[in-house]
């Protein structure tokens, strides 16, 4: 389930309420032994001497006698004086049997102080007119007994019970706490929401809080639910319109990724490929199938353009070569010009013409230009040497010639300029590759002409 299915199914379980009908249903409290308490009095059992506590007189009217005399407790008709006494006496020891139970449910822990006081002392009323033959002063003392002990675990239970409640009650108020930070802070929203739903779950098994604490510790922590969950929802819609906002966008990216699929600007078009890669990046996350259908688009047309900028690599790559071929045919041929042998200006002519050719042929693979240009650069400077070699044995015309390269200097420059201005690149720099190389040509007539 996606964060955003579990806010939807959290929204449907609505707003839980406290589960009050058991928060007075406090769980039952131990009875600590009364340990400040005396012994509890011996009481023995009537039915073995019932003599030692009554008699029955000649016309079968049964007494018991006490600290205070004796006292009627009944008439006995039915047979001997002897089962008389035995009759009340196990009366008295039923008593003692029933106070007997009371005393150990509270040492047990497992009866209630106040029902078991009240049945003390409902036995206590009873003792004053029972129609039992016993010890019942010593009966009396081991009711007062219970009746103290019963006052003392109520007390005990009253504490046990005000600590139970303040435990729940700290209880409750941690959940609440937490509940209320995650509900400000928690931007972990599923992990947070599912926290929430088992904390409901805990609040719900807190027993012992009174009505009015527990209403007022519900009322935030529903509070806190509430909120978390207006947040998070909050969230999510903005995420929702974050991606779509990023869906639009990455729409526009890939179109225009699309129609440059089959530009031929190599340059150009690889270098807005690389941009559009990085406005992709910056434009977020859309609908994962929209984004995934998006970047299939987008990377097949990027992979189109590139496929066929390779193909256009390869077939440059090849002409390249074969141009490299062709120059190192030239350099081959030039290799043979030789100014002493076949005069300085028919040198001149040859090299000029293979310098034409030369550029004719155009551009080799960038790791042969610098050796390539280098030996036609030795084959221009022999011929070069050997002008100013004839220059400095002979100058009759010197001041002709220097009038002459710079008219070809000129010439040249003229050319390159009318070339550029026709947008004609390759002519221009011809020109102007010639240009330079009867400039020099001019500089060293020039000189020759000053150190005469």
């Amino acid at each position: 389930m996606t964060d955003q299915e579990t806010t939807q199914a959290d929204g449907q379980q609505g707003r839980a309420t406290p589960d009050t009908t058991a928060q007075d249903n406090t769980p039952p409290v131990s009875t600590p032994p009364a340990a400040a308490l005396p012994a509890a009095p011996v009481v023995p059992a009537a039915s073995d001497h019932p003599e030692r506590w009554g008699r029955v007189d000649a016309d079968g009217t049964v007494y018991v006698r006490t600290a205070d005399g004796e006292r009627s407790v009944g008439s006995w008709q039915a047979g001997e004086p002897a089962e008389g006494l035995a009759h009340f006496a196990r009366k008295f020891d039923d008593m003692l049997t029933e106070l007997g139970l009371l005393e150990a449910r509270l040492n047990s822990g497992a009866g209630d102080p106040k029902q078991a006081l009240g049945s003390a002392k409902h036995l206590k009323d009873a003792l004053a007119d029972a129609a039992v033959v016993g010890d019942l002063d010593a009966l009396a003392k081991r009711v007062d007994h219970v009746i103290a002990r019963a006052e003392v675990a109520m007390e005990a239970g009253k504490a046990a019970k005000e600590q139970a409640r303040a435990e729940a009650v700290a209880r409750k108020q941690a959940l609440v706490d937490e509940a209320e930070g995650l509900a400000n802070e928690s931007t972990q929203w599923k992990a947070a929401g599912d926290r929430l739903r088992a904390m409901l779950e805990e609040w719900k098994s807190v027993r012992g809080v009174d009505r009015k604490t527990d209403e007022q510790l519900w009322r935030r922590f529903a509070k806190a639910r509430d909120a978390f969950n207006r947040r998070r929802g909050s969230h999510f819609a903005e995420l929702d319109r974050q991606r779509s906002s990023a869906k639009q966008r990455k729409q526009e990216i890939v179109e225009e990724a699309e129609s440059l699929a089959t530009s031929t600007e190599w340059g150009e078009t690889a270098n807005r490929y690389k941009e559009l890669m990085a406005d992709w990046k910056a434009a977020g996350r859309a609908p994962k199938d929209a984004d995934d259908a998006l970047w299939k688009r987008f990377r097949a047309a990027q992979d189109q353009f590139f496929s066929h900028r390779s193909e256009a690599f390869s077939e440059r790559d090849a002409e390249f070569a074969a141009n490299a071929k062709l120059k190192e045919e030239l350099l081959a041929e030039a290799e043979s010009i030789d100014p002493s042998a076949n005069g300085l200006e028919a040198a001149r002519n040859q090299l000029y013409k293979i310098q034409e050719r030369w550029d004719q042929i155009g551009k080799v693979p960038r790791e042969r230009v610098r050796e390539l240009e280098g030996k036609l650069r030795a084959i221009e400077e022999r011929v070069r040497s050997a002008a100013d070699a004839q220059w400095r044995r002979t100058d009759p015309e010197a001041e002709a010639r220097v009038a002459q390269f710079r008219e070809r200097v000129e010439q040249f420059e003229a050319q390159a300029a009318k070339a550029r201005a026709a947008g004609d690149k390759r002519r221009a720099e011809q020109a102007e590759s010639q240009a330079a190389q009867w400039r020099e040509w001019l500089a060293a007539a020039e000189n020759s002409v000053a150190n005469r």
